[in-house]
């Protein structure tokens, strides 16, 4: 069995976080290591997928659902023009192995994102 990644320890509440927006099968938090002055990180509830291809793949109803709550938030908490990065694979810098999405908004830093 994998070892259980940070982010199902979020989705079960063994690590608080600061729940920016809710759905029945997602949810979306600030980045604990932001990138960009919004930073935020939208994560399905379900361990399921590790990373996109295989989101888009099963369950793309849940992939657009990850999108629509990537746009809420980026209205809320930015101007409504974000980036949305999914890291797709250890060579493309994801080393949380549950899928997730990054809303990157108010002028962007000069570094690789991880996760």
């Amino acid at each position: 069995m994998a070892e259980e990644t940070v982010f199902a320890k979020i989705v079960s509440g063994e690590i608080p976080v600061t729940l920016l927006a809710e759905t029945e099968r997602v949810i979306a938090f600030p980045d604990a290591f932001p990138q960009a002055p919004v930073h935020i990180l939208v994560i399905p509830k379900t361990s399921a997928y590790q990373n996109v291809t295989e989101l888009a793949a099963s369950d793309p109803g849940l992939l657009a659902e990850m999108v629509e709550v990537a746009n809420r938030v980026a209205s809320e908490h930015a101007d409504g023009d974000f980036r949305l990065v999914f890291n797709n694979g250890e060579n493309a810098g994801q080393t949380v192995f549950h899928v997730h999405a990054h809303v990157l908004a108010g002028g962007l830093k000069e570094q690789t994102l991880g996760g």
